[in-house]
């Protein structure tokens, strides 16, 4: 049910006319630099495409081809990738580790393994283009002597980043380029996983094997954690050993659309996720319909610059319930939350819901009606859930809070249940913990 949701999100935003999704074969990637080069593969320049100052810098989002799952094997992205892949230079870090560890000579082969690999890649299109053939001569013959005079160079050699390329005639990356797509397109997969029926369609279709990480979910591994993965035998089915994805059966297709689809929710700046205590929480409807921007709004810590968003947004709620906004066509439009926690390697499901837009609208004002509270004159009139669990938790810090706690009561107040017992539990430590602190 989750992943069909998440396929369902997929397939309506992709035909949406702001391009918020990657079409399937693709992703969208945070690339720092970008080489500049003539169509004989010259290198004209490199740019910067960050902004921002300091560390806040921000590198610019660019559609390239999806890149490899990998952990410890050697798999080079298409046309874009990191130094060591790309350029084949060591990242300084992992290098001082070697040295300390004696084991330089290994990962000078490895390093020379990864960028062939890279460039192997790029060969392996079957492509006449000008743009792929600047790449690949370029990356045959590497003029360091030139990158090093190049202002940028230092901070790329030391800091290992993404790096893709773009020819100097162009206003659009080689791997945007018409023909590379079509390219694409045409060669989505290898054909050498098995084909079966797809638990998410229903039609018979290629399986993936190995899904793509799924990044962004707080507290898991930077490098991405997976939803659905089978590494041990106890996981797999009678038959099925060593075969993984093929223990639940997930077409190609299916599998992009998922991952995206949740990727995307998932992303820095979505705004439809929502951070509860330990559980990444996203939230989308089978159409577009406004609850889907107002959930944070209601339980999430407004801004700094805009302390009232929460009561304006919970204000409205009340109106709209009142003048009967839920009762039109879109009150039976479903409704979905997930949470998610890390767990390991792995991503576990704290909580998922549906309901329909009216279901949630008449929780949303039961939670805050419940809530009702004396406040002062400067206080907000609404607490928001992270307001209420933060001061549960000890020393008043949201990491502080108990990982369990978040996502069972979100789950209560979706569901309409009553409160777990454990954040009375929790409100009862905090009330002892501060017994007498405040007495003359």
């Amino acid at each position: 049910m989750i992943l069909q949701a998440l396929k369902e999100y997929y397939d309506r935003k992709s035909n949406d006319p702001d391009g918020v999704l990657a079409p399937e074969g693709f992703e969208k990637k945070e690339i720092p630099f970008v080489i500049v080069l003539d169509t004989e593969g010259g290198l004209v320049n490199i740019e910067d495409t960050r902004s921002g100052d300091g560390k806040k810098k921000r590198a610019t989002s660019f559609l390239v081809p999806q890149g490899e799952k990998r952990a410890s094997n050697v798999a080079a992205n298409l046309f874009w990738d990191n130094a060591e892949y790309v350029l084949g230079i060591p990242d300084v870090k992992k290098l001082e580790d070697r040295k300390r560890k004696q084991k330089e000579d290994e990962y000078q082969a490895r390093l020379q393994e990864m960028h062939t690999a890279f460039i192997d890649k790029i060969k392996c299109l079957p492509l006449d283009d000008e743009g792929v053939s600047a790449v690949t001569k370029f990356i045959e013959n590497i003029p360091f002597d030139r990158l090093n005079d190049l202002d940028v160079w230092k901070e790329i050699s030391e800091s290992n980043p993404n790096i893709t390329f773009r020819l100097k005639s162009d206003s659009h990356l080689v791997c945007q380029r018409p023909s590379v797509i079509k390219a694409l397109q045409r060669n989505p997969g290898d054909g050498k996983n098995a084909s079966a029926i797809c638990l998410v369609s229903g039609e018979l279709s290629e399986i993936e094997r190995l899904h793509p990480s799924i990044k962004g979910v707080w507290g898991a591994q930077s490098s991405g954690a997976n939803i659905v993965s089978f590494n041990q035998r106890s996981f797999e089915s009678y038959g099925k050993e060593g075969r993984q994805g093929d223990n639940a059966p997930t077409s190609r297709t299916a599998t992009f659309a998922y991952t995206t689809a949740l990727n995307t929710l998932l992303g820095r700046d979505s705004k439809q996720r929502l951070q509860v205590g330990d559980a990444s929480t996203v939230f989308w409807a089978e159409r577009p319909d406004e609850m889907e921007t107002a959930f944070p709004d209601f339980f999430g810590e407004p801004p700094k610059d805009d302390p009232d968003r929460n009561a304006r947004a919970v204000e409205s709620l009340y109106r709209s319930v009142q003048s009967g906004a839920f009762s039109t066509d879109s009150a039976n439009t479903r409704f979905y939350v997930l949470g998610l926690a890390p767990n390991a390697s792995r991503i576990s499901i704290r909580f998922w819901h549906v309901g329909t837009v009216a279901e949630m609208a008449g929780r949303f004002r039961q939670y805050f009606d419940e809530l009702k509270i004396v406040h002062g004159p400067k206080e907000s009139p609404y607490l928001s859930l992270f307001r209420l669990l933060v001061n549960t938790a000890s020393l008043g810090k949201a990491d502080n809070i108990p990982p369990n706690l978040a996502g069972d009561t979100m789950r209560a107040i979706l569901s309409g249940q009553p409160y777990p017992a454990t954040l009375l539990q929790a409100a009862i430590r905090r009330i002892r913990a501060y017994q007498g602190m405040y007495q003359p």
